[in-house]
């Protein structure tokens, strides 16, 4: 099996990468090939045997997409993006690659097929920013699309497509709304949600970690591990399931900030809690005020996709695959 990871260098990318050459196959099929690009040209896997191409690559400019659809991989991750904060503050990159990128792959699927019948599994990483309020506080299935920022909206019109190119026989596609990943490694990046993980990550590394929003804020959050787990599972069920709703919200936990801090205190005690700073962002907390709290999942969760049973979880969950299982 020959697969195409697009955003194969950001953090879900690289995860993602790793968990499929550690199990060798996907959906019972051996995999042999890998083609991994990325706006910074993403590692190859040293413990792969198979064919490895990888490029910088940004698939929003002209041909590149095509270029990549040429070698006909059997299925493509699509998790290229540029974050929520960042496609807030620049609206014409957050367009250009989040939406005319997201376009460009799926118009170079649709010629490959016109030409000799190509349809590859795509997995379409959407977000539950595609939500906007008012909304309930548990939002089930079933909830309209009322997207309050750039980035929000620049993934529902994704899905849009990912639905429509679909329904016309060019791919067969399944979007899958991620919650906020937490807790993320490494350094903060440009996300309005980058708090989330910074009140968590900074502390268990004895650094200080910057709050700016209220201890009051609810949101969703799954790991790492489990954002991975979603892929895998999204690309080795029966499609056909879906029906014509090809895009899913993914379970999750939902908790508040002061919840989280709860969390972190069970786990790491005092010392760490001790570390966080609270500095009001207007900008943050509007952004924020505009996000969902909760989900009823049903759908996916009917579908066999599991999530991390408690924000404990997820913080040991950080512990274990970032800090070598000690604090």
């Amino acid at each position: 099996m020959h697969i195409a990871v697009v955003g194969a260098a950001g953090m879900i990318g690289r995860k993602l990468v790793a968990r499929l050459v550690s199990d060798g196959s996907l959906g019972g099929h051996p995999l042999t090939r890998l083609s991994l690009v990325d706006v910074a040209e993403p590692e190859r896997p040293q413990a792969f045997a198979g064919r490895v191409d990888s490029s910088a690559v940004d698939i929003s400019q002209a041909g590149n997409a095509t270029a990549l659809i040429a070698a006909r991989p059997d299925v493509i991750f699509h998790l290229a993006a540029i974050v929520s904060g960042e496609a807030e503050l620049d609206f014409e990159k957050g367009y250009g690659i989040n939406l005319e990128g997201t376009r460009s792959l799926f118009e170079a699927i649709r010629l490959a097929h016109l030409k000799d019948g190509y349809r590859p599994c795509v997995v379409f990483t959407s977000s539950i920013a595609v939500f906007g309020a008012p909304f309930p506080d548990v939002i089930p299935d079933d909830f309209n699309l009322t997207p309050l920022t750039s980035y929000g909206t620049q993934k529902a019109v994704g899905e849009l497509l990912l639905a429509d190119y679909t329904r016309r026989g060019f791919l067969d596609g399944i979007g899958i709304r991620l919650p906020t990943i937490c807790v993320r490694p490494g350094k903060p990046n440009k996300a309005a949600s980058g708090f989330f993980s910074g009140i968590v990550r900074e502390p268990l590394a004895g650094q200080v970690a910057i709050l700016p929003v209220a201890d009051t804020v609810r949101h969703w959050h799954a790991s790492p591990r489990s954002a991975v787990g979603f892929l895998i599972h999204a690309a080795s069920i029966d499609l056909q399931l879906l029906g014509s709703r090809r895009s899913l919200t993914m379970p999750g936990v939902s908790v508040t900030v002061g919840e989280q801090i709860e969390a972190l205190r069970r786990v790491a005690g005092e010392r760490a809690v001790a570390l966080i700073r609270r500095e009001p962002d207007e900008l943050v907390m509007k952004i924020v005020q505009g996000w969902p709290q909760a989900f009823e999942p049903k759908r996916a969760s009917e579908l066999g996709f599991v999530a991390d049973r408690s924000f404990d979880d997820i913080i040991r969950v950080h512990i274990e695959d970032e800090m070598g299982g000690k604090l």
